[in-house]
């Protein structure tokens, strides 16, 4: 790998598909999302969904989050959607330094709110944040209703944000999910990326990872990988890295369609 970085003259990886922050590309109105949510998460009272497809950007949304939220808010992330009812109190509890040992459900829940209210009095407010909240259990999502029922005499305790696949959507249009429907104030989708921003997206991890020269994808292989992605950011930077792979095992320092196809038969991407 360190050949491949020093062939294109790169400082670290640009196509990682683990996420970064250094390398969240803010086009795509990707950067007016994390303001809105950033904004809706410190002034608002509901639940706020985030949805977009496999491979949208969900999870570096939810990072930047942590980042960027302010001093005076604490952040819980449950990374594990399939967790129980219980189990969510519990980790919960756990993050809030809450003990958990020989507590029913009722008594947990009730130390939880405890704990919020002290944090509240300290002028902190708490915000949950879960991903992959569509593969969570049906019990697990009215858990997460009674959990925004917690409240002072004047506002919420506990603000929720829930990262999301489109599946989300249907669940929540079930009947019996419309108390918690109800409870969702505000709503943000991840498109997938048109053909105009994956060629910025490219070229800013390209810079982002040090790169200097000018962009090796030719505008062929752009169009390219933008058909073989359909805009899934995941999808782009594999297609992205096999690509500089293939062009970096012939010696070239140019990205173009012969290059992309070996990539995209090597990926076996399926159609959404």
């Amino acid at each position: 790998m360190s050949l491949y970085l020093e062939h294109f003259g790169l400082r670290e990886p640009p196509f990682r598909i683990t996420p970064h922050t250094d390398f969240f590309f803010t086009g795509a109105n990707r950067g007016p999302t994390l303001d809105a949510l950033i904004y809706a998460i410190t002034q608002d009272e509901g639940i706020v969904k985030v949805t977009g497809e496999v491979g949208s950007g969900k999870t570096m949304l939810c990072r930047m989050l942590l980042e960027r939220l302010p001093s005076n808010i604490e952040t819980l992330y449950l990374a594990n959607p399939t967790l129980s009812r219980e189990e969510i109190l519990g980790a919960i509890a756990d993050e809030l330094g809450v003990p958990t040992v020989g507590k029913a459900t009722h008594s947990l829940t009730r130390a939880i709110q405890d704990a919020l209210i002290t944090r509240y009095a300290e002028g902190k407010r708490v915000v949950l944040l879960i991903d992959e909240a569509h593969a969570m259990p049906a019990e697990s999502l009215e858990e997460i209703r009674l959990l925004s029922n917690l409240e002072s005499k004047s506002t919420k305790l506990l603000q929720i944000a829930l990262f999301a696949q489109p599946e989300l959507d249907e669940r929540l249009a079930a009947t019996d999910m419309r108390q918690l429907r109800e409870r969702v104030t505000q709503h943000f989708n991840l498109a997938p990326l048109k053909r105009g921003d994956i060629a910025a997206y490219i070229e800013f991890r390209l810079r982002a990872a040090g790169y200097r020269g000018p962009n090796p994808f030719q505008d062929d292989a752009i169009e390219l990988i933008a058909k073989a992605s359909e805009g899934l950011s995941r999808r782009i930077n594999i297609l992205a890295d096999k690509s500089l792979l293939a062009a970096y095992s012939v010696g070239g320092h140019s990205v173009g369609k012969s290059e992309v196809q070996t990539a995209i038969v090597d990926a076996r991407f399926l159609p959404l």
